[in-house]
């Protein structure tokens, strides 16, 4: 059977009306999942499990993928809104798309978001669609000598372009590499650094960091201004769509963002994170005007956004067509496969092509539901920033903390995530970027076990990380990434030096 015949079968199977239904209710589920902080579409799966267990495999994998994607949709609301990523993987685009609310375009964030997250998913899933078993080869070549390269760029990116001090970021990333050591090491089976605390023996959840960080950080900052006499509510100026202007500054990040999300996201590990990072580096870069990233540029909300979803299609290619999850979300969806009898691989495609393209086809169908199902729902959405602050701060720490409670169960991630809020708090007062410290806990596990596979592989000689040209050039730009800041502002400095040099001897 040709790809296009397995497509048009896949159709036939995804537009059932009880598909058709399935896809809805994982897509609004997933909204809902995403939207709120502390679960997350692992979660999310993990508690649709029991609930399908009875359903027709086809149906049960449609409604869980829609979840999915789904949640990766709903993320992006709480991060531009309240500046609380539900997800890793929103951590950037509550960078720009926070600032833009406070800016009064919260309408225009969420509506970029929305456009650029269905058009990011509508390239992934024809990409998927096309290339998911070349694309899984290629996938087997990133050992683990190149994933540690890869997340060592990722995070010498992010602390060299977030904040104003290359010094402050690295101090940021080391911060969060030593929050993500906490805990019984998988190797040795030792506890490293819980100070004799039962509960750190299973380390510190990413959801407790980024809640404390950001969320209840960002509410102890309403407080200080709420004390200092400053109740003004956030106002939106214009209209809630996008202007001409974001529309063309958004095209090309939307694009680009898809591309390095999809292909990122084939490659297991962390596809989501890592590729939302890249993109925002990638148009600060390309940006006339990067010093203005991290002030409220769309650019900043479009690129991040669309590598987020586009990367949700990617980490399906390993998963399909090698049995191999690429996230914490598809190692769920891996169980899924195996308690309804089905082993993912290469086979799959030829055993069950009525299930594989189903699903396929089912996420064409359900990227357009959720564009539909979120863009009218903008102008509710924004409504939350006319919430005075004395009862706006109150609901979100109450949201904050029930959603950290909910995540084991524990009052003491209630009292870590307050502790965090206080450190998250007194970083915005000294100017220490925070996005570094939530990525470096997010890969930090990845990272080290990598470079500990990477030894044991070489018999402990580091050479392996300079084996393959994979490595080479991923040592090489994040090289580059650190240094590129101190360089730029030594030739900024000279330029000025001699301008001030030619002044004084024309005055002369």
């Amino acid at each position: 059977m040709s790809t296009f015949d397995a497509i048009l079968q896949g159709f036939s199977v995804s537009l059932t009306p009880a598909n058709l239904w399935f896809t809805f209710l994982g897509c609004l589920l997933g909204t809902i999942v995403g939207v709120l902080p502390g679960l997350g579409p692992a979660a999310g799966i993990g508690l649709l499990l029991p609930i399908t267990f009875t359903m027709d495999p086809t149906s049960a994998l449609i409604m869980m993928a829609g979840m999915y994607y789904g949640a990766m949709y709903g993320g992006s609301t709480t991060s531009i809104l309240i500046n609380t990523p539900g997800e890793a993987g929103s951590v950037m685009t509550a960078l720009d798309g926070y600032q833009m609310a406070r800016n009064g375009r919260a309408g225009a964030a969420l509506a970029v978001a929305a456009i650029g997250s269905f058009i990011a998913g509508t390239i992934g899933i024809v990409a998927l669609s096309l290339l998911a078993v070349p694309l899984a080869e290629v996938a087997i070549d990133f050992g683990p000598a190149e994933y540690f390269c890869l997340m060592l760029f990722a995070m010498a990116a992010v602390s060299s372009l977030t904040g104003s001090s290359v010094a402050k970021g690295m101090f940021a990333t080391m911060l969060g590499l030593a929050v993500a050591t906490v805990g019984v090491d998988l190797q040795s089976g030792l506890a490293r650094f819980t100070l004799d605390v039962p509960q750190l023996e299973e380390g510190i959840d990413f959801l407790v960091v980024v809640v404390g960080l950001f969320a209840i950080g960002e509410v102890l900052s309403g407080i200080e201004q709420y004390l200092r006499g400053d109740t003004a509510v956030l106002r939106i100026q214009g209209r809630l769509w996008l202007t001409r202007e974001e529309w063309r500054r958004s095209v090309g990040p939307i694009l680009r963002g898809s591309m390095i999300g999809f292909f990122k996201g084939v490659l297991p590990g962390a596809g989501a994170t890592i590729s939302t990072i890249l993109s925002y580096v990638l148009e600060k870069r390309l940006s006339k005007h990067p010093e203005k990233f991290g002030t409220g540029m769309i650019e900043g909300v479009a690129g991040p956004e669309s590598a987020n979803n586009a990367s949700t299609c990617g980490v399906m290619v390993p998963l399909l067509a090698l049995g191999i999850p690429g996230s914490a979300t598809t190692a769920v969806l891996l169980g899924a496969f195996i308690m309804y009898g089905i082993q993912p691989g290469p086979l799959l495609f030829d055993t069950r092509p009525d299930l594989v393209w189903g699903l396929v086809d089912s996420m064409y169908v359900g990227n357009l539901m959720l564009l539909i199902l979120n863009l009218p729902l903008v102008g509710l959405f924004v409504r939350i920033l006319y919430i005075p602050k004395t009862i706006l701060l109150p609901m979100v720490l109450a949201i904050c903390l029930i959603g950290v409670y909910t995540i084991n169960n524990s009052t003491f991630d209630v009292w870590l995530a307050l502790g965090f809020g206080v450190l998250g708090y007194a970083f915005r007062k000294l100017d220490i970027p925070l996005a570094p410290i939530v990525l470096a806990v997010v890969l930090g596990g990845t990272m080290e076990q990598s470079f500990r596979r990477a030894l044991a592989i070489s018999d402990g000689s580091p050479a392996i990380f300079v084996s393959s040209g994979i490595s080479i050039t991923l040592l090489i730009a994040a090289l580059i990434m650190l240094c590129l800041p101190l360089i730029v502002a030594l030739v900024a400095r000279l330029r000025r030096r001699s301008r001030q040099t030619g002044g004084a001897s024309v005055a002369h």
